[in-house]
């Protein structure tokens, strides 16, 4: 069992940034790729951006790459997301994810929602206009 814990959500005005952390616990963490997923009120979850068990691959939805950066300290048992030049559409409860890949490659990531195993609660993020 890995627990997850998400924090550094808050109120920003668009155009601000802002660094969402990942906690895990529970198990060791490098075994698992993770991903960051967001939902917005009346919306469905979707899929935000995803990291290898390395740390090496990463990739990004279409509506945050170029402005959203993830990243993982597998020493720290932390994974990060950097979001910069915030948008109002942004704003959605954001989720860390973990899917245990100790058998697949070191370099593969995972962006379907059902393809992870466990789930934190959410930080809320909010942007102004």
């Amino acid at each position: 069992q890995v627990q997850l814990v998400e924090s550094g959500g808050g109120l920003v005005q668009a155009g601000g940034s802002l660094r969402l952390s990942c906690a895990a616990s529970g198990r060791t963490f490098s075994p698992y790729a993770m991903g960051w997923f967001r939902q917005a009120p009346g919306k469905e979850r979707e899929f935000v951006a995803a990291i290898s068990r390395s740390g090496d691959s990463t990739y990004y939805a279409d509506s945050v790459k170029g402005r959203f950066a993830i990243s993982r300290d597998n020493a720290k048992n932390t994974m990060y997301l950097q979001m910069n030049s915030l948008k109002p559409e942004d704003t959605a409860l954001y989720s860390c994810a973990a899917k245990w890949a100790g058998l697949y490659s070191s370099t593969i990531y995972f962006t379907a929602i059902r393809a992870y195993d466990y789930w934190g609660q959410g930080t809320q993020v909010t942007v102004s206009s």
